[in-house]
């Protein structure tokens, strides 16, 4: 979920009849904001502020805790007075220039077997690569919880800080895990996708889309691997098509993604796979949500 509105209408008459709120990516909230709300009173949201939200940002991320952004605007009741229609295709209303309202984090703990589960994977020559829709923050947070990239493996921004040298500086060679912006994913051509599937070992692609995904499975396919692929949405069927093992979530999964699937996962638990591959061995690359 990259942002989501609603309009609502308020019940105290000396209000403005109409309020949107926001929700979302806390940097895409945030650049549709030009105030902020503090102690109740709206002001310009400066760049000192907005380096107090970044620092907050980072470090509620860093403890691997999925962070939302939130926003309003009182409409005018000149512009939008009593039973306007408001369209959310055509858009007749607006969405910049809105009054940033915090941030929220919450804690989406990993099941307790999947550390387990990544650290057998990687004993048995299964490379676990982890797709989200999460910050890179977030995401790599996640990922050192789990196992998925490995305590003391360096990814080229934590060689540029023990450095204290620009990033552009490290050969991401030097680098054996990785974290992939899904904005940067976009601009990447198959040959420079199939690059960090090669050198890569502990791979984290964060911000993505479902779609991305697709990509992705295709990539490692092309490193040879047999490939299986976890989902829940609707938007993941392609990939989970594409992959040679397609893997759907049997409780919060869609019907179309279980409709696409090879297998579906009844207890949504990544443990549950592995239990499913441990008496055999294969050169696999697992991608996970």
């Amino acid at each position: 979920m990259y942002l989501r509105l609603s309009v609502h209408k308020n019940a105290n008459s000396s209000e403005s009849r109409y309020l949107l709120v926001m929700k979302g990516a806390p940097e895409r909230i945030l650049d549709r904001c030009t105030t902020i709300l503090l102690q109740g009173k709206e002001q310009p949201l400066d760049e000192e502020l907005k380096d107090s939200f970044q620092n907050a940002y980072l470090e509620l991320g860093g403890l691997g805790e999925r962070v939302l952004g939130f926003c309003h605007l009182a409409l005018s009741d000149d512009q939008f007075p009593e039973g306007f229609q408001f369209d959310s295709e055509e858009v007749n209303f607006p969405t910049e220039n809105l009054c940033f309202v915090g941030l929220i984090s919450m804690i989406d703990p990993p099941r307790a077997a999947v550390p387990d589960a990544v650290g057998k994977c990687r004993s048995a020559g299964i490379k676990v690569i982890m797709v989200t829709g999460d910050h890179p923050i977030t995401a790599k947070a996640i990922a050192k919880g789990v196992g998925i990239i490995s305590e003391g493996n360096e990814t080229v921004e934590d060689i540029a800080a023990r450095l204290n040298i620009p990033v552009n500086q490290v050969n991401p060679r030097d680098a054996k895990a990785c974290v992939i912006h899904g904005s940067d994913l976009k601009d990447m051509t198959p040959e420079q996708i199939d690059d960090i599937l090669r050198h890569h070992t502990e791979i984290v692609f964060a911000r993505t889309s479902p779609q991305q995904k697709l990509i992705i499975v295709e990539g490692c396919q092309r490193q040879g691997a047999i490939v299986a692929v976890t989902g829940d949405g609707v938007n993941d069927s392609p990939a989970l098509k594409k992959a040679d093992i397609g893997i759907a979530m049997g409780i919060a999964g869609s019907d179309v993604s279980k409709q696409a699937a090879d297998m579906i996962l009844l207890d949504d638990n990544f443990a549950s796979i592995v239990t499913g591959v441990e008496e055999g061995e294969s050169p696999f690359c697992g991608v996970v949500t």
